[in-house]
């Protein structure tokens, strides 16, 4: 019998509608007529349940989806995360601390991702509140990597990053407050681009909140879905703030000038297999023609405790304004993390000015980082993925918030600056055969350099395939 902690990769790829198609290969073939948009639905639903039992990453599904095949992804089966309201679905943003009410309207995002033409399924779950980058929980099953069950698929987006990444759907709705999307894209396997501020339409919780750190997007198994993706939602709704995007198709003939960042400004040092991995890509840029030397982020040496009180911050405005989330709200049944770091901010609340001034200068700094650099590569995080359980909200608080700020050293700077980054996976795997993610990151509305980049990238070494892995 097989348990979670033997090798047990999970995936539903097979012979139905969906086949190995990307996002971008399904609709057109819902296009040329060769597939229904009703079939690559039911077929999506049925891989679904196929995997499920094992990976425990959808929240609620949608009784009888209507494939809409108006769009470049039109008829392409989805998931919506579940921090982001959808017409008569709940939104429980992972807590147990409530009971959610059906939402009585689509949030701005939903209908710009609606106009892509995607079918949305259900809802994907995420740790309470996004806080986490592992999508764990006190009283109920994690979401499980589909590369081994044992591992955690990343957070807070880990229920789409798993849907996705076991070929239940070609792509899937993410967020990133902090490293949200590139975490578990990188954790999984993915394409995971956290856009610019502002490129996308807001999302409805954060831009009420004195620093904005929230984007959303997508997790994908190909670069060519996430330009699509993106593409589709500048058609629908473009920033006249930031340059325009437009479909991207391929990699540039320009060669870039990209920095290299091994270790993390706040001091914390990558593992030997993250900067392996980073190392590798470096190798292969330059051997792809482009210039690549080392970098130093220049960030306030306070950042990490200033990120971690704003952090506290958003978990005490939580505890307040709860009761407008849905019915029985009660703050002592949030769980430990998210406790945590209320009381984190209940002993530090006195510096919160200070806090938001410094966050709001790092810009000051990242820019001067990047003078004379088209992109800059790093890690996504300090060490591979963690094992289920390693940062479980049941861990005390103390000691998990240290783990936490030993993985997550390098995404949330982006969030903060309000400045594209993009998670790819790198070419070898970890000992467990679990993927290693590489992070680009560049100034303000240069996510077509980053896409290009990546396209090239792509080509030159295809991603690994969770198909070609043998089940556990």
């Amino acid at each position: 019998m097989t348990t979670y902690e033997e090798r047990a990769a999970v995936h539903a790829f097979g012979d139905d509608s969906l086949g190995e198609h990307d996002a971008v290969g399904l609709a057109a073939a819902i296009r040329r007529g060769e597939v229904g948009a009703a079939e690559a639905a039911r077929d999506a639903a049925e891989r679904v349940r196929a995997v499920e039992e094992r990976l425990h990453a959808v929240q609620v599904r949608v009784e009888a989806p209507v494939p809409v095949q108006d769009g470049p992804l039109g008829g392409v089966p989805s998931f919506v995360k579940d921090n982001t309201d959808y017409l008569g679905l709940p939104t429980a943003h992972g807590s147990a601390a409530f009971v959610p009410r059906p939402a009585r309207s689509h949030a701005a995002f939903t209908r710009q991702f609606l106009s892509s033409g995607v079918t949305v399924l259900g809802k994907t779950r995420l740790p309470e509140f996004g806080f986490s980058p592992s999508t764990e929980y006190e009283g109920a099953e994690p979401v499980r990597n589909p590369w081994h069950t044992g591992f955690s698929a990343g957070g807070s987006s880990g229920g789409s990053a798993a849907l996705v990444a076991a070929g239940a759907v070609p792509i899937a709705h993410a967020n990133d407050g902090g490293g949200s999307i590139r975490i578990p894209a990188a954790c999984c396997g993915l394409v995971g681009l956290k856009p610019t501020r502002g490129r996308v339409a807001a999302n409805e919780q954060s831009r009420r909140l004195p620093l904005d750190l929230v984007t959303d997007g997508v997790v994908s198994r190909s670069v060519r879905d996430t330009a699509a993706f993106l593409a589709a939602a500048e058609a629908y709704r473009r920033s006249p703030a930031l340059p325009p995007v437009g479909l991207v198709e391929g990699p540039a003939k320009r060669r870039l000038r990209i920095g290299f960042l091994e270790d993390s400004p706040n001091g914390v040092r990558v593992d030997a297999s993250t900067r392996a991995a980073v190392t590798e890509t470096a190798a292969r840029l330059a051997r792809l023609g482009h210039t690549v030397e080392p970098v130093e982020l220049r960030v306030d040496p306070r950042f990490t405790d200033d990120f971690l009180v704003y952090w506290g911050m958003l978990s005490f405005l939580l505890g307040v304004t709860g009761r407008t989330l849905g019915d029985g709200f009660d703050r002592r049944r949030m769980d430990g993390l998210s406790r945590g770091l209320r009381e984190t901010y209940v002993k530090e609340w006195r510096g919160t000015a200070g806090v938001l001034r410094r966050l709001k200068r790092a810009k000051e700094g990242y820019a001067e980082s990047f003078r004379g650099l088209d992109l800059v590569l790093s890690p996504v995080l300090a060490h591979t993925t963690p094992r289920i359980g390693h940062l479980s909200p049941a861990v005390p608080y103390e000691t998990l918030v240290e783990r936490i700020l030993a993985y997550v050293a390098f995404t949330p700077v982006n969030n903060v600056v309000g400045t594209p980054s993009l998670s790819l996976p790198a070419e070898a795997p970890t000992a467990d055969g679990l993927p290693v993610g590489v992070m680009f990151s560049g100034r303000p509305g240069a996510e077509r350099t980053l896409l290009e980049l990546a396209f090239e990238l792509e080509a030159d070494r295809p991603f690994r395939r969770i198909q070609d892995v043998q089940r556990g």
